[in-house]
């Protein structure tokens, strides 16, 4: 069987900016001198290795080869592959056809911020299991989260 994608934006789901206070948990590093500092928190890097086991991971943000650059060592993973988005500023509507091109007919999850009208009605007009994480921006990724996505695939595949 085909391991299902997890595409996996950066802000608002790693690094939750939506909050003048750094979420406990975080630290903050300086990794874009003159802009914003990027929260971090290691143990986003414990459940994405979690999900690693059973998804194949795509990076599908803004970042795009920076985040293996700057963003994978703080983590403690791998590198993974990386899906190229359109130079920033761009519509978060760029990424359905994207990540629609890449996924094709395999199975499909993908967690960000700031899922558009275009990214549900792909979602519920594919014929692969599809399913759209959305996260607060101002916490990024629980724990609830990454069980769900682990519930998901052991009951749709």
């Amino acid at each position: 069987m085909t391991r299902p994608l997890l595409f996996l934006d950066v802000d608002g789901v790693l690094n939750p900016f939506d909050d003048t206070i750094c979420p406990c948990g975080f630290t903050e590093h300086d990794l874009f001198p003159g802009e914003e500092l990027v929260r971090i928190n290691p143990t986003h890097g414990m459940w994405i290795t979690e999900l690693s086991a059973v998804f194949d991971l795509i990076w599908a943000t803004s970042w795009n080869d920076d985040a293996n650059r700057l963003l994978a060592p703080l983590l403690r993973i791998p590198v993974l592959p990386v899906l190229t988005m359109p130079p920033p500023p761009f519509d978060p509507s760029a990424k359905v056809p994207l990540i629609a091109a890449h996924a094709q007919r395999r199975p499909t999850a993908w967690i960000d911020d700031a899922h558009t009208i275009e990214a549900r009605d792909w979602a519920e007009k594919r014929n692969a299991p599809t399913l759209l994480i959305t996260t607060d921006p101002a916490i990024g990724l629980t724990r609830e989260s990454v069980d769900h996505l682990l519930t998901w695939r052991q009951t749709h595949l």
